[in-house]
């Protein structure tokens, strides 16, 4: 035997298997939390784009006729905006037909279960 090597023991076997899953479960959760704060600012993102879609929208309607659209169905009519009505709950309140309207997004929660 070479004076100059070292016999590996299990207790040092062990350490290292210890150490890597360790090493493993930190980068692990790295990568869990960077993709649950992506989907989060998507999502926050997505709400601020239709909230943006609805004002053009009815500003585009004031532009055109004089006057804010009355609902948002005047704007998913005549104007196209869509969506999800399951994922996205839209508050539109009306002022006055010449003072544009108060536009807010809110996220539904999703069913579990």
């Amino acid at each position: 035997m070479n004076r100059f090597t070292q016999k590996r023991t299990s207790s040092h076997l062990l350490r290292r298997l210890v150490t890597t899953a360790a090493v493993f479960c930190c980068i692990a959760a790295g990568l869990f939390i960077g993709a649950s704060k992506v989907q989060e600012t998507a999502d926050d993102s997505q709400l601020e784009s239709l909230r943006l879609a609805i004002v053009r929208s009815a500003v585009h309607c004031y532009a055109m006729e004089g006057a804010y659209p009355e609902s948002l169905d005047y704007i998913r009519e005549h104007y196209g905006v869509s969506w999800d009505s399951e994922k996205y709950l839209v508050d539109y309140e009306i002022t006055g037909s010449n003072l544009l309207p108060d536009v807010t997004v809110f996220p539904l929660k999703k069913k579990e279960g």
